[in-house]
């Protein structure tokens, strides 16, 4: 019976606990819907709402809880902001691009202000942003009306914008990209044409190589290397003689087989070879190992042997030891070294070298003879020559090949016309012709007295104002009147430079010239013209084995 009494009353313990709670939460109800039924809604303030940034939210929950209509409102003036926002990012992007777009911008700000005016206008302040009654819906709707009709222009706009900034900034980028490979072009053909300078004027190893051998043998066999009396020969005016000037022993060496080897008779050929001070024994060296076939006559001397070219006479001598071109010089390597490599070639005095001026002084070298042929050091002959002796040069003293074409190879390009004695003096549409194979008379030179000519423009030049770099500006100065042209199958040039010269034009040429940078003793030399060079090389001669010139 205890046990019975003890459970009924924990039953109703627990009842009545339950009935405690629903009674509590039963008041907490009546007591909310009081509150929410008394609250009254036109009074709830601007802090009782969530505070933020975000003044749109906090306007629509006012306007949830005041009047629908107000949604609509701020939802299509938030859309007009938007698009207005839209129009300000594409307007900077455009003048981002930096290109011809004023048109753009003009259409860009007449736009936003398109926009703007229709929020601004006084009857839509005053019915739907600043009145606190109730929204017009007819208002409200003319409104929306406007706001549509702007938003659906920008839009059109926006999408003509957005295909024409997108081609302009593929254009953009493609020109961009042309720029960045022309610099890249002009850079590496700079680097590419210094490469070449370098090149073309180091000393090869095999050539340097070669000039030691000869300089020990010659020390190693002093007697057997003794200099010959001169042979009467040197000055017979009947003979047919030539002069190479050149420090070069190999190049000098193919000149000279390359005429005889081609000669109908080569025992009337006589070469005159000047070369300077430091290859003088190993010319004369080389020539006594590998005597000319034959039975020509030749004579190795060196430009110092000449009493007369001295500076006092010569004007380049003079003008290499002045102070004044000294200091030329050394202002010049300060510049920029990105100079373009023929520009590099001509502010250097060593490119004054007196081998190369020899051919200006052709009579006074030789006194007795009347005619004399000169040819270059990098020249190949494939026939034989003695029919340019037999030339009629009408009184002129410079037989040479002309190598204008169209408004290419023209006095203009060789001199400077700006210069008031050059624009008297000379025509600068004038053919130009080359050096490289030449045949003077002599005896008209004394005549014209060429060399005075030549001493006259050289001075003048000192300062580089006539002409910049090389021999040829003055040789066609000096003999702008008294040169004939001679057939251009005497003398084909190019072969140092061009790849495409016709195999023909090659065959049929008498003299084959590979002026330019790319000599064929070099590494850097045409494959396609090297050979017509490399057999007269004479490979028998053992110390071109022993130099490895890699023929």
């Amino acid at each position: 019976m205890r046990g019975g009494r003890g459970g009924g009353s924990g039953l109703r313990s627990f009842f009545s606990f339950r009935i405690f709670i629903s009674a509590m939460f039963f008041l907490l109800f009546l007591a909310t819907l009081s509150v929410l039924f008394t609250t009254n809604p036109s009074t709830l303030q601007d802090d009782a709402l969530p505070m933020g940034d975000n003044a749109y939210v906090r306007r629509t929950f006012l306007a949830l809880k005041s009047d629908p209509l107000r949604t609509r409102v701020d939802l299509i003036h938030q859309q007009a902001k938007d698009h207005i926002t839209l129009v300000n990012a594409y307007a900077a992007y455009a003048r981002k691009l930096k290109l011809d777009i004023s048109r753009q911008l003009k259409m860009f700000d007449e736009l936003v202000r398109d926009i703007s005016d229709v929020s601004v206008k006084p009857n839509y302040q005053s019915s739907l942003f600043k009145s606190d009654g109730p929204i017009d819906e007819d208002v409200l709707r003319q409104f929306e009306k406007e706001v549509k009709d702007r938003v659906k222009i920008v839009r059109m706009k926006i999408v003509e914008a957005k295909e024409n900034y997108d081609n302009q900034v593929k254009i953009q980028k493609l020109k961009d990209t042309i720029f960045a490979v022309n610099q890249s072009l002009v850079k590496a053909k700079k680097n590419g044409a210094l490469a070449s300078l370098i090149s073309a004027k180091s000393v090869p190893k095999s050539l340097h190589c070669l000039g030691m051998r000869l300089m020990g043998e010659k020390i190693s066999h002093p007697d057997k290397y003794r200099d010959d009396e001169p042979k009467p020969e040197l000055e017979d005016p009947s003979l047919y003689h030539y002069a190479i000037f050149s420090d070069n022993v190999i190049a000098v060496s193919v000149v000279v087989r390359s005429v005889v080897k081609n000669a109908v008779e080569p025992w009337k050929h006589v070469f005159h070879i000047v070369t300077n001070r430091m290859n003088v024994a190993a010319m004369k060296v080389w020539f006594k190992m590998r005597p000319v076939e034959g039975g020509a006559f030749l004579e190795v001397k060196a430009v110092e042997e000449f009493a007369f070219l001295n500076s006092s006479y010569v004007p380049v001598l003079r003008q290499l030891e002045s102070a004044k071109m000294h200091k030329l010089y050394l202002g010049n390597q300060a510049e920029n070294t990105t100079n373009d490599a023929q520009s590099m070639k001509f502010r250097n005095p060593t490119h004054l070298s007196m081998l190369d001026h020899l051919r200006f002084y052709l009579p006074e070298l030789y006194p007795k003879l009347n005619k004399i042929l000169l040819l270059d050091d990098d020249v190949v002959v494939q026939k034989d020559l003695t029919g340019v002796w037999k030339i009629d040069l009408d009184g002129k003293v410079n037989g040479a090949v002309e190598t204008c074409f169209g408004s290419f190879h023209r006095y203009s390009q060789y001199l400077n016309f700006s210069h008031p004695l050059i624009k008297e003096g000379f025509n600068p549409k004038a053919c130009a012709w080359a050096f490289g194979m030449n045949i003077f008379n002599l005896d008209a030179w004394r005549y014209e007295k060429s060399t005075d000519q030549y001493h006259y423009w050289q001075n003048m030049n000192e300062d580089q104002s006539l002409w910049k770099k090389g021999t040829l500006a003055p040789g066609l100065m000096t003999f702008y009147s008294t040169t004939k042209s001679l057939d251009k199958s005497w003398h084909v040039l190019g072969l140092g430079y061009n790849p495409s010269i016709s195999i023909d034009e090659i065959n049929n040429a008498a003299v084959i010239h590979y002026n330019g940078d790319m000599k064929p003793w070099l590494d850097i030399a045409l494959n396609q013209y090297k050979s017509l060079w490399t057999k007269y090389v004479d490979n028998d001669m053992e110390f071109v084995q022993m130099c490895n010139f890699g023929l």
